[in-house]
């Protein structure tokens, strides 16, 4: 009888172990890289001139990464990791003012598997001043 008992026991010891179903919630989304900069070219401009293409140097960035003038997203073309262009229109230096640059690399969603993969964050660069004058 006490040997039964500490089989069920130990039967039962090993199943709760085990973790039962497993889990259904996808991972949670990790960071992802965050990039740097560290030179605007040209780093001014004066209002009133035509559109001009915009160079970003720095660090870490992705192949879809994208520049953002004072938050808005411009049309970038990916050079390297460490350089992006991007086209500024007129429209952007219309008028003096001091105007914020960033990047931002965009988040990667998850992909399937057993438990899911949650992917990686999006990560956008501190800003850098671009003055038009």
């Amino acid at each position: 009888m006490k040997i039964n008992v500490i089989f069920v026991l130990l039967l039962a010891g090993l199943t709760l172990g085990c973790g039962g179903y497993g889990s259904s919630t996808p991972a949670a989304a990790q960071p992802g890289t965050m990039p740097t900069l560290t030179q605007l070219v040209p780093n001014t401009a004066i209002s009133g001139g035509s559109n001009f293409t915009l160079t970003v140097n720095g660090s870490n960035f992705a192949s879809d990464a994208t520049v953002n003038w004072n938050g808005a997203v411009q049309t970038t073309t990916f050079v390297s990791a460490t350089q992006v262009t991007a086209a500024i229109p007129a429209s952007a230096i219309a008028a003096p003012a001091t105007v914020q640059v960033s990047v931002t690399n965009p988040g990667k969603a998850g992909t399937g598997g057993q438990y899911g993969s949650g992917g990686t964050l999006s990560e956008t660069s501190g800003n850098m001043n671009f003055t038009v004058n």
